[in-house]
């Protein structure tokens, strides 16, 4: 039997498959398509899923791939620059196409041992107390302990649980392609400053070798998604809108995307679960939809791989849900929020003033920056010191980095007391005697995700929180 089945080999998927591993669990993943895309609809990793990858010991790989930007622009695309001194060692933007962090995820994932299997379709699914059986299109039937849908927006194993996916259907859509052009940089620069000034999803970005990102309204929702749109299309819409269709030429791929908004009812039903798109849909604006699902995947590989190796506390899976559903719907809420300000209408322009205004204010950039990146997400997981629930940034120790030690995905107590023990747990969570000026605490006890579940010096309590989280000592 296999331990995990994850449905699904984009960012969420490959993440997750990563995690499993990392924990000595049996992950294969099955992906629909016979090759990997070559589309990238997602150009970036903001700064929690930065500290994802350093958190894991990727995040050179993704350095020597992407390019770092400190600017604004993230919130409905107003122009602010980037708040001073924030909660991270990051406080970058890494662009790099959806396909390479792909590949790398890809790499990361089957060098620790997970096995990807492209090509196979998942058509049927039912579930006992003992696991998952899958069906393929093939006839092929695995068995699985769990199964994990990370199978995008249109998720056939969201469908197949009968969970329901409320919200609202795409009102408007926008076409995004890849394309060589004709027409010269000054020139698109010009129309689209111009075309801009009220057309706010409208957009060129050089990539390299005469190849352009183009973005453009497009002409109503498509009642027929089954095909891409054509480049008469693209080109059409681009007269529409900017006069000028800059000489669009040799796509590289042509998509289409729209501003649905939906949160499934639930991630979990028994021994399946959803992640990323599978589980949310929303708009792309602020470019968070990969990230979410990076840091679903983050939230529930630990969870996942404690319960699959027997040492999970009793509700430990079901914090999953818990925990990253209001964060979805809160991204939900923040790209609703983008759209609005994003109109061409009046009143669309309007509110877009006052909230560009209001974001002069540090505290309320800040705010805004911090939901975007995600670097403001705090998990209830009890009260007590400021520190509960919040990940803990990158520190400087004495002896190195936090997140240099965290590579194995293994909780963590960081001592600076010496006063401490895991003894029980230690074949899960690793006590470290250091400390840092950079934080003024005697212990923090982290999850394997890098939140914090305690901060103190008495034994007894550590103890308990070791209990709640780590489950039974040994």
């Amino acid at each position: 039997m296999i331990d995990v089945i994850v449905v699904g080999a984009g960012p969420t998927g490959l993440m997750l498959a990563g995690e499993l591993r990392l924990a000595g669990v049996g992950a294969v993943v099955l992906d629909a398509l016979a090759e990997p895309t070559v589309q990238s609809r997602a150009l970036g990793l903001h700064a929690r899923s930065v500290e994802v990858m350093d958190q894991r010991g990727l995040l050179e790989r993704f350095l020597a791939h992407g390019e770092r930007f400190a600017t604004g622009g993230f919130f409905a695309g107003i122009d602010k620059p980037w708040p001073e001194g924030l909660d991270t060692a990051h406080a970058y933007v890494l662009a790099i196409p959806q396909r390479i962090t792909e590949r790398l995820l890809a790499e990361h994932a089957t060098g620790l041992g997970a096995e990807l299997r492209r090509g196979w379709t998942l058509t049927g699914l039912s579930q006992d107390g003992d696991g998952v059986t899958a069906e393929l299109a093939d006839g092929t039937r695995l068995r699985s302990r769990y199964l994990v849908g990370c199978d995008g927006g249109r998720s056939t194993v969201r469908k197949l649980l009968g969970v329901g996916f409320p919200g609202e259907p795409a009102r408007i859509e926008t076409l995004l392609a890849e394309v060589e052009v004709t027409a010269s940089p000054e020139a698109m620069a010009a129309v689209v400053s111009e075309v801009r000034r009220t057309q706010t999803r409208f957009g060129t970005m050089p990539l390299g070798g005469g190849v352009y990102r183009v973005i453009v309204p497009a002409d109503g929702v498509a009642g027929d998604r089954s095909g891409p749109p054509t480049l008469e299309e693209l080109r059409q819409r681009l007269r529409a809108v900017a006069g000028t269709d800059f000489g669009v030429h040799a796509p590289r791929w042509i998509s289409r995307f729209g501003d649905a908004t939906r949160l499934a009812e639930r991630y979990r039903t028994g021994r399946v679960l959803l992640a990323g798109d599978a589980a949310h849909v929303h708009p792309p604006t602020g470019g968070q939809g990969l990230n979410l699902g990076i840091q679903d995947a983050f939230n529930l590989g630990w969870k996942l791989a404690a319960e699959v190796n027997g040492w999970a506390p009793d509700g430990l899976l079901d914090t999953y849900h818990a925990e990253r559903h209001p964060v979805a719907a809160a991204v939900l809420e923040n790209t609703r929020a983008q759209t609005a300000l994003l109109s061409a209408d009046p009143g669309g322009r309007a509110m877009r003033g006052l909230i560009s205004e209001l974001m002069d204010f540090d505290e309320v950039n800040r705010y805004l920056i911090e939901k975007i990146t995600a670097i403001g997400v705090r998990y209830d997981v009890g009260e007590g010191h400021e520190l509960l629930g919040r990940r803990l940034r990158d520190v400087r120790l004495r002896r190195g980095r936090l997140y240099g030690l965290m590579h194995g995905g293994r909780g963590l107590l960081l001592d600076r007391t010496g006063l401490l023990s895991v003894a029980g747990w230690a074949d899960r969570v690793d006590h470290v005697l250091d400390g840092s000026e950079e934080l003024d605490v005697p212990a923090v006890l982290l999850r394997p995700d890098g939140h914090v579940v305690w901060a103190g010096e008495e034994q007894r309590e550590l103890c308990d929180r070791l209990d709640t989280w780590f489950g039974t000592a040994g």
